[in-house]
């Protein structure tokens, strides 16, 4: 159990009978369209740090008084947001604070303090923010961090809250970075998107068109000191993103939104069946109302992360890893068949511990 330090041990395991509620990582296929370039595309030469034009274009159409200039097209929204830190690090100096809504994707942590700048924690109240405890913690931060759909609660921020941020982190002269990676997969409501002069965006193609590992993601602002530092750091580290996934990208944005409708429907369809079987199992946890994940309360979870992949062949997530204590998180990215196998094993660990 000394082995739980972080996701990366079970990052990409596969194996015979191993059922996975580990990473994010849809299961559903890409739109087909963005395949049909392939056997015709020859072009293999550097690209545009900021990311190819057409795509950016097109991305600009998405987000109403923006034009290609307020995009940078990363590799994944992991990018995005580690260029989003160090730009607001070179401009802000070290140490500057960075509020962050726990439960957060455990990722964000690492990287604010990778980035030399310090993370402010704003707790939730059933996976929802404390808009209280939030104006009085971000009042010495520069920038907060909001994930809405959330990994790992799933949990949806309500609209009323949002417009609150808005409005505090305005008046504050606060930076708002919105990491929107799961903006199409709401199961309650439509997508509000945050925004304002003040507001960072942080997108990908991996949820909503299953695209993870082309790796293509990108941050939208309409600060442009933000976007021109974000090109600098890009051009003395990654250079430009890779140009045939972003093709595939901007293919995959012509598609029809009911694409997208008809895999909401299945994830909601999944969503339900793995929250009533925990619910059955006498797990503890929160509804989720977007994104793929839930975040159950579970008794020791390290020995029950650590036993469940060793005798059951189950993968989840230490709650603690995503700062939640006394939980684990488990993804429905996968078949609702193997989702019902892996509850009776997670039922049959319950019984026998």
């Amino acid at each position: 159990m000394d082995k739980l330090q972080s996701p990366s041990m079970f990052i990409g395991v596969r194996g015979k009978g191993i059922i996975s509620f580990g990473s994010g990582q849809p299961d559903l296929p890409p739109p087909e369209s963005i395949f049909k370039i392939l056997p015709g595309y020859r072009s293999f030469k550097y690209g545009l740090i900021q990311g190819n034009l057409n795509l950016r274009k097109a991305l600009s159409k998405e987000y109403q008084g923006s034009d290609e200039d307020n995009f940078v097209v990363t590799n994944g929204a992991s990018e995005a947001l580690d260029l989003t830190f160090r730009a607001i690090e070179s401009l802000e100096g070290e140490g500057t604070n960075i509020l962050v809504h726990a439960p957060y994707y455990y990722s964000y942590i690492p990287l604010i303090k990778f980035d030399h700048l310090k993370p402010v924690l704003t707790e939730t109240i059933a996976g929802k923010i404390d808009i209280d405890d939030f104006d009085r913690k971000v009042r010495d931060c520069k920038a907060a961090l909001i994930n809405s759909p959330s990994n790992p609660t799933g949990r949806v921020q309500d609209i009323k809250t949002l417009k609150q941020i808005e409005k505090i982190c305005r008046d504050l002269n606060k930076v708002i970075i919105s990491d929107e990676v799961y903006k199409d997969l709401i199961y309650e409501r439509e997508n509000y998107l945050l925004h304002g002069d003040n507001v960072i965006t942080i997108n990908s193609f991996s949820k909503t068109y299953s695209m993870c590992g082309y790796r293509v993601g990108y941050l939208y602002s309409n600060d442009k000191k933000i976007v021109n530092k974000a090109i600098e750091i890009k051009t003395y580290s990654s250079m430009n993103t890779n140009i045939l996934s972003q093709e595939m990208a901007y293919e995959a944005l012509k598609v029809p939104r009911s694409y997208v409708d008809k895999q909401v429907k299945i994830w909601k369809e999944r969503r339900n069946v793995i929250y009533d079987g925990l619910q059955k199992l006498g797990l503890e946890l929160w509804k989720p109302e977007g994104a793929f994940y839930v975040l159950p309360k579970i008794d020791n979870p390290r020995k029950a992360v650590w036993t469940l992949f060793k005798k059951y062949k189950v993968i989840t997530y230490l709650g603690e890893w995503f700062g939640a204590p006394g939980r684990i998180r488990l993804s429905y990215a996968l078949d609702s068949k193997d989702i019902g196998e892996g509850l009776k094993r997670i039922g049959k660990y319950l019984k026998e511990n």
